[in-house]
């Protein structure tokens, strides 16, 4: 092993793939100790001994891809690898985001810093995170008497399960913490300060997001895991299992893996690294699909708070999420309805009004992309993506400018 390791390229595959994951350690050991991490950064031995630390890393992998010299093992470490570098990239993310937002608006920043610290320190995400990680993995043994499209079942679950954990702890803390600061007076000590009240309202808006876009994400790298246990624990309908979005996406991402990583047993670990993260690329438009649904509802909670007790915004935006997918059904069965009589005509109306009036939520369904048995066309469909994402983006801006009219001559005192 010890030859191996000298005479090829493990040594080099080795560094490669740790200090891969060091560059993304970075942000969050910086988190955990800013003080030690500068003073590690300007000091000379502080810097040799962290680069021991990624040559011992680099060494210590490379004898790992050593012993295990086996295609399909190293296929399977790759992807462990891609987890752990997965789960870092977004802790990266969620650490950088509100640092961005109170660089670019200092205000709105500081009060969204504020909500989403406190958004992930609440034990409702947690007990609600849990709940939906252990969901998507009872929904792995389910069976669904689908006659062999159980996987394509088991997949939409998972997006629906990540959009309605989501959107539970959004439209809740919205609802609760906008709410009782204005009630409880809070918002009045917040205002006292330079903030105003546009500020208050998208921050905490904002803060509460980013929280929601936290709990979608690790979600959705618990249903890739999920998906792939799905494929073994029902071997006999693998054939049924093909998923033509992340081959697709491999399919253009591998071979220049392949011409990047060093040959050999390095590059095996890329190659399964490299199927992880074009997995999770190909499953990301269902999340942002699903996430679209949950901005636009947070911003009506938020909206609504302004003004209601939060027990009331909750059941207005349980109406608005119920009536945005049935009013488009109503209006098409009103309009093919055999006899119009008058109470018809009325249901159709109000049906129509409420199309127009409430978010046409029936777009953010991932479904007809899944059920189809011929791939579709990833450009067009990203296309579609962005699109519906945009009317979303649309529509919970006009949430909250209602918002900030109704929390405008709000009496705080």
């Amino acid at each position: 092993m010890l030859s191996s390791l000298m005479s090829g390229n493990l040594l080099l595959g080795g560094f490669i793939l740790a200090a891969i994951q060091i560059v993304f350690a970075l942000p969050w050991l910086y988190t955990l100790d800013p003080k030690g991490f500068r003073d590690t950064a300007r000091s000379g031995a502080g810097l040799a001994r962290f680069g021991g630390v990624v040559l011992a890393i680099s060494i210590g992998m490379a004898l790992v891809l050593a012993y295990r010299s086996s295609s399909k093992d190293l296929l399977w470490y790759g992807r462990i690898y891609a987890i752990i570098l997965h789960l870092q990239i977004l802790a990266c993310v969620f650490r950088a985001l509100p640092l961005l937002l109170t660089l670019v608006l200092p205000k709105t920043g500081a009060v969204a810093m504020a909500a989403n610290r406190e958004s992930w320190r609440q034990p409702m995400f947690w007990l609600i995170l849990v709940g939906g990680l252990i969901a998507t993995w009872i929904s792995v043994v389910l069976p669904y008497f689908t006659f062999g499209d159980d996987f394509k079942m088991m997949k939409q679950i998972g997006f629906d399960i990540i959009m309605l954990c989501a959107l539970l702890f959004g439209a809740l803390a919205a609802s609760m913490s906008v709410s009782e600061e204005i009630e409880g007076r809070t918002a009045i000590t917040v205002m006292s300060k330079p903030i105003n009240r546009r500020s208050f309202l998208i921050g905490k808006f904002l803060g509460i997001l980013i929280a929601c876009a936290g709990m979608s994400l690790i979600l959705a790298v618990n249903l890739n895991a999920a998906l792939m246990a799905n494929r073994a624990f029902d071997p006999i309908n693998l054939d049924r299992t093909f998923d033509p979005m992340p081959e697709q996406a491999k399919e253009a991402v591998v071979p220049l893996t392949i011409q990047l990583m060093p040959d050999g047993a390095a590059e095996q670990v890329a190659i399964g690294a490299t199927m992880w993260m074009c997995e999770s690329y190909a499953h990301l438009f269902g999340v942002l699909l699903g996430f679209g649904k949950v901005m636009i509802l947070v911003a009506v909670a938020t909206a609504l708070a302004t003004r209601l007790h939060f027990v009331v915004s909750l059941l207005v935006v349980l109406f608005v999420f119920l009536f945005g997918h049935l009013a488009p059904v109503v209006v098409r069965v009103a309009e093919n309805a055999p006899s119009q009589s008058t109470g018809s005509k009325l249901v159709g109306f109000l049906a129509k009004v409420f199309d127009v009036i409430l978010p046409a939520l029936e777009f953010f369904n991932m479904s007809p992309a899944i059920i189809r048995e011929t791939p579709i066309y990833l450009g067009a469909f990203i296309l579609y993506v962005f699109t519906v994402f945009g009317y979303a983006i649309i529509y919970t801006a006009i949430a909250l400018v209602i918002g900030l009219l109704l929390f405008e001559d709000r009496d705080l005192a």
